[in-house]
């Protein structure tokens, strides 16, 4: 595994059993097109559904962008033998000076319900406190959002709360619970 975000040169490649996660790039905007265009996908990223493939093209923009910048790193996961993006994960709104990190993902449908999404997470996870001295990870999510607030506790997130008309997105105000993980909660586990 390559480790060194912090060089801004190098992207890390995390393998797991089944998996690749690596860097998106453009040669991958039709592959994310697929599953960012299918509405129940995106029902909760806080995007209208993706309608072309410059849609992508700039999601992938902004995957390089939050790296360059050193805010967050977004993973295009892959299948091991592989190279099909079917879905992403990884940090946003990185502070490296209060050790602290927003997690996001989503995935492919026809993957759904497979453990794909958790094997991804622990490896990202595993990656952020060890390579990105984290001590906090949080996760917001939308209420209805009950597959992405399950992987979160069974990844041994905390629910703390409920934020109330949180974020504005997609025409409407939503409420977002946020969930966290500290990092001695996560070695409590290992």
């Amino acid at each position: 595994m390559t480790t060194q975000l912090k060089s801004n040169k190098t992207f890390p490649v995390l393998e797991t059993e089944r998996l690749v996660l690596r860097e998106v790039t453009p040669a991958d905007a039709g592959d994310m097109l697929i599953y960012l265009s299918d509405p129940e996908v995106m029902k909760y990223y806080g995007l209208a559904p993706f309608e072309s493939e410059q849609d992508a093209l700039d999601e992938i923009a902004w995957y390089a962008s939050i790296f360059q910048k050193k805010t967050g790193i977004r993973w295009g996961i892959t299948l091991k033998g592989t190279d099909q993006v079917i879905g992403s994960c990884g940090f946003l709104n990185w502070s490296s000076d209060h050790y602290r990190s927003e997690v996001g993902a989503e995935l492919s449908k026809e993957h759904w319900n497979k453990g794909i999404m958790t094997e991804a997470f622990q490896a990202i996870l595993q990656y952020g406190f060890d390579h990105m001295e984290l001590v906090r990870i949080q996760g917001l999510m939308e209420l209805e959002n009950v597959a992405s607030w399950k992987l979160c506790e069974k990844s041994g997130f905390i629910r703390e709360g409920l934020l109330r008309k949180y974020e504005y997105t997609v025409g409407k105000f939503d409420d977002m619970y946020m969930y966290s993980l500290l990092k001695e909660d996560f070695l409590a586990m290992s």
